[in-house]
């Protein structure tokens, strides 16, 4: 089975998802592209959204491969970390890895401060097509996990756009460097890597395939 994670302010119906799956299930493989979205975005937290990967892992016949775009890729790479027997492979989308660089900002480039004294803040959700608030908890609760320092062992594909104005390529680069299991794809791309669409299936068709 493999696990498609959207990323924040996404939706189980974008682009990469359908594009994807698309092609996964026409080889024959059960895919899967939770709503993570569910029950309401503004509540949305990390918790969360592991505890829907979770269910979906418990489910599954055997290991799973999961795909994590963005926040998303923050997600499984948390949830390989705490279930490793249930997950045997991991693909990364334009990783949203680091919540604890001290520069980090907030969706859409808003300031943490002033995120947390409302509350709330309201971004567009493009899975929604419309503006919606979203809590602070979700920063909050993102602080007691941490993807920059996860012990992974499982084969990992991560591709990432040089053009990237929502995560830091370097930062990505830096994660994967002293990682072995790690195959690293930097392209001429930005966050959407929607030009690169056909090259990650090339890749991510080899790298699904058993071995013989």
């Amino acid at each position: 089975m493999v696990i498609y994670l959207h990323g924040f302010a996404s939706s189980s119906h974008s682009g990469k998802a359908v594009y994807l799956g698309e092609r996964l299930r026409a080889r024959g493989i059960d895919f899967r592209a939770p709503d993570l979205n569910l029950p309401d975005f503004s509540t949305l937290t990390i918790t969360r959204m592991l505890d829907q990967t979770r269910t979906l892992l418990e489910a599954a016949a055997g290991p799973v491969t999961l795909i994590g775009s963005s926040l998303g890729a923050f997600v499984a790479v948390n949830a390989a970390a705490k279930w490793p027997g249930e997950v045997n492979k991991l693909v990364l989308l334009a990783p949203a890895l680091d919540f604890g660089d001290e520069g980090i900002r907030g969706p859409g480039g808003a300031d943490l401060s002033a995120w947390k004294a409302a509350g709330q803040l309201n971004v567009f959700h493009f899975g929604y097509k419309r503006m919606l608030p979203v809590h602070y908890e979700l920063y909050e609760d993102a602080q007691r996990y941490d993807a920059m320092k996860a012990t992974l062992s499982l084969p990992i594909l991560v591709f990432q756009g040089r053009r990237d104005a929502a995560v830091n390529p370097a930062t990505v680069e830096a994660w994967a460097r002293h990682r072995p299991n790690v195959e690293l794809h930097m392209l001429d791309d930005d966050h959407q890597l929607t030009a690169s669409l056909a090259y990650i299936w090339d890749h991510l068709a080899v790298f699904l395939t058993p071995a013989a």
